[in-house]
């Protein structure tokens, strides 16, 4: 081993080329790809720090002018291991851990995963109705929530500030709701393995009525600004095409498939919770274009005000509970039991120490389950082998799928159109790295 004084004596010359050496990239990295362009070409970095791109995500450009001849997507700069972080804690535990996937709609994060571990326990056809209504009035809500964003920011990212201003002002309101729902405003960890924290608060409907009222007129505004601006159209129309074929072959979800002009919902094709007994309709596209992803986000909020409207007529038990509708499994070994028996029955007090120190006793075995998020299929594989914790846990984040046809999109169009592809796609990097 070199010592100190071994460094520090040796030539200028020979000291650069030691430490050139030593942060050379590893072998089978992205600049692998890009080797030394000897020529007219340029390799240019796009992030990770970059207010276009969403967050920590670094895209590797060969350029050619203007012109993009390749494009490799960095991933990685957010990686938590959230993966591993579950293997090492009870399935209850793990809840505000998937807050921070998705952390735009972190109610249908929440969600997803609780139908995963009551799937695994056998339960998902017991939860009550009134818990299953709650649960699509979240998972709605985080949907509008998380569009409003994402055009928000789409707009603004090719010019129109108006737009980010009147969405943001709608998602003001939804993080009152969810303040007064959860008593969290942005990290809410509501769901519960079996049910919810607890029923709706009392007048909480009728602000969501209202709400749902107020973020239609919105919506017009928005696409006032947007939907025939010259500007808008000119930088989004035929601009990052993505075919049915490669949408599929690529694994691409929710908005940006149904873009392409594929009709896939799992809330249609493979229904959970109450989205059965719903009526709404699953807009798609026809050109795949950046256009026809902006026009599906819009009218998808359209259907989750629907949606919305079904559940505040449909809610067991009405706005206030009246007749005291359960929002819980019926089962002490999943659900914690009411806080008055903790305190007054031994039996209750011993259920509740062995759930919160060992966790919901989930049988052997292994499960996948898929909800349909506001970025595409969110998905949970759970490999049990009995006990309160899971031997694996694997997660499908629908970010980390649709990046990955940026090296296909890309190559063809000019620096100005990375940000409305990227914009167009809709990505969040807390679940694309987890």
């Amino acid at each position: 081993m070199a010592t100190v004084q071994d460094i520090q004596f040796k030539e200028p010359s020979a000291r650069f080329a030691e430490a050139a050496s030593s942060h050379a990239p590893a072998p089978g990295g992205p600049n692998d790809e890009l080797p030394d362009i000897h020529g007219d070409k340029m390799v240019l970095n796009m992030g990770p720090s970059h207010p276009s791109t969403h967050g920590v995500l670094r895209v590797i450009l060969e350029l050619d002018g203007e012109i993009i001849t390749k494009a490799i997507p960095d991933v990685g700069y957010l990686h938590r291991g959230d993966e591993k972080i579950a293997e090492n804690m009870t399935y209850t535990q793990f809840i505000p851990y998937t807050d921070r996937l998705d952390y735009l709609a972190p109610l249908s994060n929440n969600v997803a995963y609780a139908l995963a571990v009551e799937k695994l326990l056998g339960i998902d056809k017991q939860l009550p109705l009134r818990c299953q209504y709650i649960r699509v009035i979240c998972c709605e809500m985080a949907r509008i929530s998380a569009h409003l964003l994402g055009l928000g920011a789409f707009a603004m990212d090719v010019g129109a500030l108006t737009v980010f201003l009147h969405t943001f002002t709608q998602r003001e309101t939804i993080y009152n709701l969810c303040e007064a729902l959860t008593g969290a405003r942005f990290t809410t960890s509501y769901t519960r393995i079996g049910g919810l924290a607890r029923d709706l608060p009392p007048g909480w409907l009728a602000a969501l009525s209202k709400f749902c009222d107020e973020v239609v007129v919105n919506f017009d505004e928005s696409e006032k600004l947007l939907t025939r601006n010259r500007i808008f159209v000119d930088r989004t129309r035929d601009v990052g095409v993505i075919s049915k074929a490669d949408a599929i072959d690529y694994g691409v979800t929710g908005p940006n498939l149904r873009g392409c002009g594929v009709d896939y919902d799992l809330r249609k094709a493979h229904p959970y919770l109450v989205y059965d007994q719903m009526e709404f309709d699953v807009p798609v596209g026809s050109v795949g274009d950046c256009y026809d992803r902006y026009l599906v986000r819009m009218e998808e909020m359209r259907q989750s005000v629907r949606i919305l409207r079904q559940c505040i007529q449909k809610i067991p038990g009405g706005a206030d509970n009246t007749i005291k509708e359960p929002v819980n499994v019926a089962d002490g070994k999943v659900v914690l039991p009411p806080k008055d028996k903790v305190l007054s029955s031994m039996e209750e007090l011993i259920h509740q120490f062995m759930l919160v120190t060992q966790g919901v006793n989930v049988p052997p075995g292994e499960i996948y389950f898929g909800a349909e998020n506001p970025k595409g299929e969110l998905g949970f594989y759970i490999n049990s082998k009995g006990g309160g914790t899971p031997n694996r846990l694997k997660i499908r984040a629908p970010s980390f799928v649709n990046l990955s046809i940026l090296p296909h999109v890309l190559p063809g169009h000019m620096i100005s159109d990375i940000v409305s592809i990227l914009g167009s796609i809709d990505f969040v990097m807390g679940e694309c790295d987890r």
